[in-house]
């Protein structure tokens, strides 16, 4: 099948590889890269940090200027969310306007979940866009009362970002600990060890049953019968996959865009890539959605590839998954499945850092985290890509253990 007009949809990350790969592997058709933001693609990690902490500017946030989407011939589509595919006709449409394709690269991301109880009051955000980010920055001054619901990435860079501007910070969590469905409990405990050093406190095993306040949130129910005081509430309780627009197209929807290994939606043009994909991870194991900055990048990369080779020489798409985040000027890095076995400390413990935890189940080397610790992280990513045994990484970790803070 000759393509001359590739059309990808999603300018965040994963699209942006994409669209990048398509002229970088020398296709010279067209080109069209669809944005449901006004803005040109972005980096998002830093909008719960330095944009928030007045670091950089919203402008520094991003990857391309006019200028080079200009050289290689990339139609840019701002601020124009896909409404409908149809795929037999082969047109995305974007309301009432639409636009041919001969293939597709699907790469809309995903929006934060929707919280229950809702609240029209003013003052509660959740925060995915640069926008949103510049709106919660505003607010944020010291003394300010602020409320976060969830201790998971959001919440915590979130936190540490209010901390340093002299906010009065509180998470709410209904876990028993931070970031538990990312590290699990015993890490999780370690880093609510360290929002508690910095001031920041951290309210476990409860739940938000609603908002108190006239016009403005002024307050937060909890179970129980608690009330915590709020000038500023941001729910961040994950995220769901922006495939609403899929609907009726006949691609499958399970948790996202089915895709298969090559990451292929069904129809031998077209393509997923990011946040928005699901699919079957050799490494992991089984079906999952990567939603990590790093695997988005990869997959828009690889995606754009397999697209233009055809199926028939499409290569799966395998991946260790990896994540990091930076709070209160520590770098937790973390690779592999965090979320299965037990955390082994190697260094480092509650307040005590550097940290390295290594990940065991059935006696096999299944993930590694550490807090601080550069060099053993890169070692021991290289033991997960090495199907390296549990007691290999053990000494790997032992011998990269750099001296205490």
């Amino acid at each position: 099948m000759v393509m001359n007009r590739i059309v990808v949809v999603g300018g965040s990350v994963a699209g942006l590889r994409a669209v990048e790969t398509l002229r970088l592997e020398g296709f010279e058709g067209a080109v069209t890269l669809v944005c449901g933001e006004p803005h040109l693609p972005y980096d998002r990690p830093p909008l719960t940090k330095q944009i928030l902490t007045g670091e950089i500017n919203a402008e520094q946030l991003c990857y391309r200027d006019h200028q080079w989407f200009e050289r290689n011939a990339v139609d840019l589509c701002l601020g124009t969310p896909a409404s409908a595919l149809d795929i037999s006709t082969g047109r995305v449409h974007l309301g009432s306007n639409s636009i041919p394709f001969d293939g597709l690269i699907v790469a809309t991301g995903a929006r934060p979940k929707s919280f229950s109880p809702r609240s029209s009051l003013r003052g509660i955000f959740t925060l995915r866009t640069v926008d949103d980010a510049l709106a919660i920055k505003e607010r944020m001054l010291p003394g300010v009362r602020m409320i976060l619901v969830g201790a998971g990435f959001i919440g915590s860079e979130i936190a540490s970002s209010a901390a340093a501007c002299g906010v009065q910070v509180t998470i709410v969590e209904l876990a028993e600990a931070a970031m538990i469905r990312a590290v699990g409990p015993q890490l999780g405990r370690i880093l609510a060890g360290l929002h508690d050093e910095f001031g920041v406190n951290v309210v476990c095993n409860a739940r938000v049953t609603g908002f108190g306040g006239k016009g403005s949130v002024e307050a937060v129910m909890l179970d129980g019968g608690w009330e915590l005081p709020a000038d500023i509430v941001v729910v961040g309780i994950g995220v769901d996959p922006n495939c609403e627009w899929l609907i009726g197209s006949g691609l499958r929807i399970e948790d996202g865009l089915a895709c298969d290994r090559t990451l292929n939606a069904g129809p031998r043009n077209v393509y997923g890539a990011g946040d928005v994909v699901s699919w079957p991870n050799e490494w992991w194991g089984g079906v999952m959605r990567g939603q990590q900055w790093l695997v988005a990048a990869d997959q828009g990369k690889h995606a754009a590839r397999n697209l233009l080779a055809g199926p028939e020489r499409a290569t799966p798409f395998s991946t260790i998954p990896y994540f990091w985040t930076d709070q209160y000027g520590c770098r937790v890095q973390a690779a592999g499945r965090t979320d299965l076995g037990q955390l082994i400390a190697v260094a480092g413990g509650h307040r005590q850092r550097p940290f390295i935890g290594v990940y065991r189940h059935n006696g096999q080397l299944t993930g590694v985290v550490t807090i601080n610790a550069p060099k053993a992280f890169a070692a021991l990513r290289t033991c997960l890509h090495d199907h390296s045994s549990f007691d290999t990484a053990w000494e790997v970790a032992v011998k990269n253990c750099p001296p205490p803070d």
